[in-house]
């Protein structure tokens, strides 16, 4: 069987060295007559794979050693709850900017344990730029501010990293974690759900400053509290074992290919072939502003709406799947992941063009112009 370009958005495609390593291991890791899914989370071999995954993590990452890395569960969506739990009293102020769908609903979430301040709302332009920092209105004695720096659904990513100004920056790096560098010392917390770029689903990753931990809520879930879970090595409760040691491959792997900085010039090159092609096509379009384009989240729209079923058909018969955009916003979109090699972008940048050709040439063929090739 041939395997396709997998350009959803989560859970997204994973190297295949990675999978073909999976394979071969599933029966038998190294030995010990049994997967890596079988072995008890306090054995000696299982607690080896964890912490080694966590240093190949801290290595690629240059997590400062004044903060914890966490291997929790329950996906970035438990951590909108858990942020506020572990950063706040009952009626604390926080500060949250909105640039999309995941952090309106993370928005949504803290209103259930403090008071938010949406300090800037890009909601008026259907979420397609982030707002200029010097216009949020922030506010004093916020206990943090949250941003989400990658917008799956629109396709919007901040070209910036916001001041803290003296109080935790909370950052939502799912999408983005490990596609580039950056510098985890101006966080407080990151946190980030793995089917994206760190492995299978089933597991979120939180980098959190020492000194933030020990302030969660009296009634804040024991499997919630960032203290509790880092003096237990993340393994307080059972913790999800293979998807844990997955990521660990996957970390590896980004190290062979040449850590963040590589993947960011790769990830850099992706995007930008991926853009130019839908810019110069006078067919295909991309509303989001120049500057604050997604690198791992393309979308697009085709003249009509109508065309968007042909397309993903003729992209799936063409090996490129999973190219249909979110519902709630329609049209196509190609997530471009790390694992996402350059000869897949190549391959739909090429369909694009067929596709674009044939409709045009249809309308032409027709005597009929564009009202035939939109109704098509």
């Amino acid at each position: 069987m041939t395997r396709v370009f997998n350009f959803s958005a989560g859970p997204a495609a994973l190297p295949v060295e990675v999978l073909e390593q999976l394979r071969d291991e599933m029966l038998d890791w190294h030995g010990h007559g049994m997967s890596v899914m079988e072995m008890s989370h306090r054995g000696k071999a299982y607690v080896g794979i964890a912490q080694q995954a966590e240093a190949d993590l801290r290595e690629l990452m240059a997590v400062p050693a004044n903060y914890k890395v966490l291997f929790l569960q329950g996906g970035a969506t438990a951590q909108f709850a858990a942020i506020p739990l572990n950063l706040t009293a009952p009626g604390a102020v926080v500060d949250y900017v909105n640039t999309g769908t995941w952090s309106t609903k993370a928005i949504a979430e803290a209103k259930r344990y403090c008071k938010v301040n949406v300090a800037a709302d890009a909601s008026a332009t259907k979420f397609t730029t982030v707002p200029a920092e010097a216009g949020w209105q922030r506010s004093p004695g916020a206990a943090y501010l949250h941003y989400t720096p990658n917008e799956t659904i629109h396709g919007v990513e901040f070209p910036f990293v916001p001041e803290g100004r003296g109080i935790p920056l909370v950052a939502d790096l799912s999408s983005t974690i490990l596609s580039r560098p950056i510098d985890v010392s101006r966080f407080g917390v990151i946190y980030a759900g793995a089917q994206k770029n760190i492995g299978p689903a089933g597991l979120v990753v939180v980098i959190v400053r020492e000194d933030l931990l020990g302030k969660a809520r009296p009634d804040t879930p024991t499997v919630f509290d960032w203290k509790a879970m880092a003096a237990d090595g993340s393994m307080l409760n059972t913790p999800a074992t293979y998807s844990w040691y997955v990521a660990g491959l996957v970390f590896q792997w980004i190290k062979r290919q040449g850590g963040v900085e590589a993947m960011g010039r790769l990830n850099q090159a992706k995007a930008r072939k991926l853009y130019d092609a839908i810019d110069s096509s006078g067919f295909y379009r991309n509303p989001v502003t120049v500057e604050c384009r997604s690198w791992m989240n393309v979308p697009f729209t085709l003249p009509d709406a109508a065309l968007d079923k042909p397309f993903a058909d003729g992209a799936k018969q063409a090996g490129l799947v999973a190219l249909e955009g979110h519902r709630s916003v329609g049209g196509m979109r190609a997530s471009i992941y790390n694992a996402m090699p350059m000869a897949g972008v190549e391959a739909l940048v090429e369909y694009m063009r067929e596709f674009q050709q044939k409709r045009e040439g249809m309308g032409r063929s027709s005597g009929m112009g564009d009202a035939h090739l939109l109704n098509r």
